[in-house]
């Protein structure tokens, strides 16, 4: 990603941000003026923390409070984005100046939020797939939490806190992903030369923590993901889905969906659900409910996680959609869903670690306005039932799943769980439950038309 634009970032704010590090040496700090990231060398003498560079960013908070950035909304709600991105990466030794990459790295994140207007919370990952450094690092990865020594703060354009970057390996994205991020977060804050207490990334690491120790994969993380599930409810991917119950001729054939004809909207409240959906099951001990059709947020704000102006299920036209109360729900005989390899690798994380618990997990295309809703039996509000399994409302469909038919298939999507030992295309098919599951290479959904 490239970094935010200067409409987007103020490239002159009025002071850069100073951190009142116990052993900050004034004439140590490294101030960027025309870069809105302030970095500071840092190791606290009394705690034996080991030295480390210390990045802040700022800009994504209000530093104005005159709707020049952005939108004034009053003291009491968050400032800007309500957040702040911080870094810690291990010093070298001998090494006099911060490097750069990291900056590089949060204005990429902060492009993401301005252009897309998501917002992150602590417990976040990010899936980058590339040395966070551009090196050979296996540092590869991000998960996001509060920073431990930065609390958040009121300022006279509101509340801002400070979220901390955690530059993991992919082994642990994945666990994160198939548990929790904050479980795993603890876990890093145990091993020492993983980050510590304070969570320092150190991009020589050459090892993952179920490496360090290998009781924690099966003691820990195996123990929680069959304790607690996974919290982990939606992600974005490539996507798409068939209905195979209509010859596709039919105008109201549901293919009018599917990879390579042009997509339907999701109705400004489907959009609405499908965000409260993912929104929800981030908490690991919330209610397995799907929100009515109808929910309301307060000033624009929801409870669960951090603020968000948008979501990333929000449609960039919205404006233009079907009404919502002229699409109705349709009862299908027979589905076909299809995924990319790495979209694929996550079914049985929906299957054991989201249905078994009662709960519902959603794929949202990135390549067209289409979402896929896995629910379990326990899930109230869903327009999926065990009657009519599938159903869909508009280019949203809903998969209601059984408990024995989810063992079966965690089953016979075995060879998911080793992806990179198969070849695509892949098919898995269950002709009694009328359900067909391709995984296909990404060219497919790169370029629909061919």
């Amino acid at each position: 990603m490239a970094p935010p634009t200067a409409a987007r970032f103020p490239t002159s704010p009025p002071a850069p941000l100073t951190v009142p590090f116990p052993s900050q040496d004034p004439s140590s700090t490294h101030n960027f003026p025309r870069d809105p990231i302030h970095t500071s060398p840092h190791r606290p003498p009394t705690l034996n923390v080991p030295e480390h560079w210390h990045y802040v960013s700022f800009g994504l908070s209000d530093l104005y409070g005159d709707n020049r950035v952005h939108e004034f909304t009053g003291t009491d709600g968050p400032s800007g984005f309500g957040f702040e991105l911080t870094f810690r990466l291990k010093r070298e030794t001998g090494e006099s100046a911060p490097p750069t990459w990291p900056a590089e790295l949060m204005q990429g994140l902060a492009r993401y939020v301005f252009q897309s207007e998501n917002t992150f919370c602590s417990g976040d990952h990010v899936s980058w797939h590339s040395p966070l450094d551009n090196s050979e690092s296996r540092i590869q990865h991000m998960l996001l939490t509060e920073d431990p020594q930065m609390q958040p703060v009121q300022t006279p354009f509101g509340v801002v806190t400070f979220l901390q970057i955690v530059g993991v390996c992919t082994e642990e994205l994945h666990a994160a992903q198939q548990w929790n991020g904050q479980g795993i977060l603890e876990l890093l804050r145990t091993v020492p030369v993983a980050g510590g207490p304070w969570l320092i990334t150190d991009m020589r690491r050459g090892e993952t923590i179920f490496e360090i120790d290998p009781h924690l994969q099966q003691e820990r993380v195996d123990k929680g993901i069959e304790t607690d599930g996974s919290n982990l409810s939606g992600v974005s991917a490539k996507c798409a889905w068939d209905d195979l119950s209509r010859p596709p001729e039919d105008d109201e054939d549901s293919r009018s969906i599917c990879i390579g004809t042009q997509p339907r909207r999701l109705s400004g409240k489907d959009t609405e659900q499908i965000r409260e959906t993912l929104r929800r099951g981030l908490e690991i001990n919330s209610k397995p409910v799907l929100p009515p059709i109808n929910a309301q947020r307060q000033n624009g704000l929801n409870h669960d996680r951090a603020p968000s102006r948008k979501d990333s299920l929000e449609s960039e036209s919205s404006a233009a959609i079907i009404p919502h109360e002229l699409i109705r729900t349709r009862q299908l005989e027979s589905v076909h869903l299809k995924f990319n390899q790495e979209s694929g690798a996550l079914i049985p994380l929906c299957l054991r670690g989201r249905l078994l618990h009662g709960r519902h997990f959603t794929y949202k295309s990135i390549t067209g306005d289409t979402a896929i809703t896995f629910v379990s039996t326990g899930v109230e509000g869903a327009f999926a039932t065990e009657e009519h399994p599938y159903a869909a409302h508009g280019p949203w469909l809903q998969i209601l799943l059984t408990e024995e038919f989810v063992e079966r298939m965690l089953e016979d999507l075995e060879d998911l769980n080793s992806p990179e030992e198969f070849k695509l295309p892949k098919e898995y098919s269950w002709p009694e439950k009328k359900l067909k599951v391709s995984i296909l290479p990404d060219a497919v959904f790169d370029n629909p038309l061919h």
